[in-house]
């Protein structure tokens, strides 16, 4: 798969999250066979019961460009086979989501995360348009041209994700919804930024833990919380700090959250 990790798609934004197609597609995976014919058996049978073939259609189109089930994002997967909670599964499939989608992890990061910083209350689609119109500088590197039109339909999008993840609730003006990040979830998501070499201090600080309305304090708090239930060992020591965690990977975490 091309890396496509500051690609800025409309298309898969305004498309949407599909959050709970995904978790049925990645149920019936086989992994023995390729992506193209997990997929083709999809549009074949069609057994998400989507309401048109162009839907269908989207669906596999979208799937295919989000998410790299034989490797990357194998254990969102067997999560999934597994028969993961979903209330579990999605906080973990947003982080998975956006290794591959700059534009909704760029506005969890950045620009949802400041406004619930600064205690914002209602928000409407027609705030995030300097947003939109800027970010190329942020290192994004838009596909094509946007109308007026399409900016207004991905602002929509970002917002309707950010719901679609609990982060937000409401129609058109949406608001901030109370937000708790599951235990399980929240040690694979550990598991899954030790995996790509980041210190103990560097996960408690990463920003991927805005995209879950959490600051640093609320990480290691949790971190602390865990650790007194033994269920994971954190040491600190002047600027030394030690992480243990359940399992070597993160992949081996999901395995045994459905074992």
């Amino acid at each position: 798969m091309a890396d496509r990790a500051a690609v800025v798609s409309s298309f898969t934004l305004i498309k949407g999250t599909m959050i709970e197609e995904t978790y049925e597609v990645f149920a019936r995976w086989d992994f023995t066979v390729s992506k193209r014919e997990n997929l083709g058996r999809l549009r074949d049978q069609n057994y998400i019961g989507a309401a048109s073939g162009t839907w269908l259609r989207d669906v596999a189109k979208v799937l295919n460009r989000r998410y790299d089930p034989a490797t990357r994002d194998r254990a969102l997967v067997v999560l999934a086979k597994g028969g993961c909670p979903f209330e579990e599964w999605r906080p973990i499939a947003l982080w998975h989501m956006t290794r591959d989608e700059f534009l909704l992890r760029d506005f969890l990061q950045g620009w949802l995360f400041s406004a619930y910083d600064d205690g914002a209350y209602r928000i409407r689609p027609d705030e995030l348009d300097d947003y939109l119109r800027s970010v190329g500088e942020r290192g994004g590197i838009v596909e094509h041209q946007w109308s007026d039109a399409t900016r207004d339909r991905v602002a929509g999008g970002l917002l309707k994700a950010a719901a679609n993840f609990g982060l937000l609730h409401g129609l058109v003006a949406k608001e901030f919804a109370t937000y708790h990040l599951p235990e399980r979830s929240f040690l694979y998501l550990l598991h899954a930024m030790r995996d790509t070499g980041l210190a103990p201090r560097k996960v408690i600080t990463s920003p991927d833990w805005r995209m879950y309305l959490m600051r640093p304090p609320d990480v290691e708090h949790e971190i602390l919380r865990l650790h007194q239930f033994h269920r994971l060992r954190y040491e600190v020591a002047g600027s030394i700090a030690e992480l243990d965690l359940p399992r070597r990977t993160a992949l081996e975490y999901a395995e045994s959250m459905v074992a």
